[in-house]
């Protein structure tokens, strides 16, 4: 392997776990190329571990192993087996979950989600995108699917100058695949749909927000249905709203499939359409806020503060007294304080009082790194309007 040289300061933050050394900090590259596995030392020349090596982004090394060893097939083998271990441990009730979650799985940069028979894939790294083919070979070993997808389309690929695809590599996928979730009967697109599919990780959100869920219900964002659906045993009526046709379309699927007759699907603009509800007086006794990542960069971050104070606070214009607020954020950069600042805020200038119910956050197939605190991203608050 080729040897790269980081800085004292690196070389601290290696050694209480944290996965990555940024291009400030390596010292010298060595002969490292692309996407290598490379040794790791610090500036007293001590080995600090295998990792992978990237030549664009700012993120120049994500750490594999604390050992001095190879990373081929039997690597990813064994890595990927004990991903699958956990999730025999932590999974019930559903064919659809995350089974490698990058850093979480001490895999940076890849993903893999389970939908029943299918694989859905991305690489995101230069490292994972050589590895890919040992990947492929340990996942039909260890899983044997039917098909698995790459959803290499994503924007943080450019970042690693990496080409964005989307496509079979394994077996055949048909065009809407089929699988279990909390009692449902779902279909997504694995190769069109959001994500690789689905949200997978408000699975154990949407059964928390069914247990609080009552009366007229609004899911704002609802892109395949996933709150609406689960919100219908509970609500007299449920009306499920997003932007995108597409996923609307296997939404009513979804709802077809089902046979829950008291959910509607329509297509706007979230934002124009609380303001229109608010000011013709529209009431609801449960509203779902679980938009798409408003702040994907650290320099996103005031404006998307006030996009999520404008959604709260046109929520709660909506809702009756006891009326039940579900607000989500999968922004990594908006903490768990952020949101419930800006909500407090929101409520505060409608001087109506919040109960705060539950603080949730992503399901432990999507585990969080302590030593990473990337791997830890979505937010979820379930609140009451307190009866005046």
């Amino acid at each position: 392997m080729a040897a790269v040289r980081v800085s004292r300061r690196a070389a601290s933050n290696l050694r209480a776990n944290y996965p990555w050394v940024y291009s400030s900090d390596v010292v010298d590259r060595g002969e490292a190329q692309p996407g290598d596995a490379v040794q790791v030392f610090g500036p007293d020349g001590a080995l600090l571990g295998t990792a992978h090596y990237s030549s664009t982004s700012e993120i120049t090394l994500r750490l594999l192993s604390r050992a001095a060893e190879p990373i081929d097939r039997d690597f990813f083998r064994r890595r990927i087996a004990g991903a699958i271990a956990w999730r025999n441990r932590v999974v019930s009730g559903s064919e659809a979950y995350r089974l490698v979650h990058a850093e979480g799985d001490r895999l940076p940069g890849l993903i893999v989600d389970r939908y029943g028979n299918y694989l859905s894939i991305q690489t995101l790294t230069q490292g994972m995108e050589r590895a890919k083919a040992d990947i492929i070979a340990a996942l039909a070993e260890l899983v044997a699917p039917r098909g698995i997808v790459e959803r290499n389309d994503i924007k943080r690929r450019e970042k690693e100058e990496l080409p964005l695809t989307a496509g079979v590599i394994f077996g055949e996928v048909p065009e809407r695949v089929c699988f279990r979730m909390n009692g449902l009967h779902l279909e997504a697109d694995l190769l069109h749909g959001q994500k690789t599919g689905a949200f997978l990780d408000q699975r154990e959100n949407y059964l928390a927000a069914a247990r609080w869920a009552h009366g007229r219900a609004l899911d704002c964002f609802t892109s395949t249905g996933g709150f609406a659906l689960h919100l219908a045993p509970r609500c007299e009526a449920v009306e499920g709203v997003d932007s995108s046709q597409a996923a609307l379309e296997i939404a009513e699927r979804n709802r077809a499939r089902n046979g829950l007759a008291n959910v509607s699907f329509r297509q706007a603009d979230v934002f124009d359409l609380l303001g229109g509800y608010a000011a013709t007086a529209r009431r609801f006794d449960t509203v779902v806020l679980d938009p798409p990542a408003l702040a994907k960069t650290k320099a996103a971050l005031r404006p998307a503060l006030e996009a999520y104070r404008q959604l709260n606070y046109r929520a709660l214009q909506l809702l009756e007294p006891g009326g039940v607020l579900v607000t989500c954020s999968c922004s990594y950069h908006v903490t768990e304080e952020a949101l419930v600042d800006v909500v407090k805020a929101a409520a505060a200038e409608l001087g109506r009082n919040l109960r705060l119910i539950e603080r949730r956050g992503q399901p432990p197939d999507h585990p969080v790194l302590l030593s990473a605190p990337a791997t830890n991203y979505l937010k979820c608050l379930i609140l009451e309007v307190a009866p005046d």
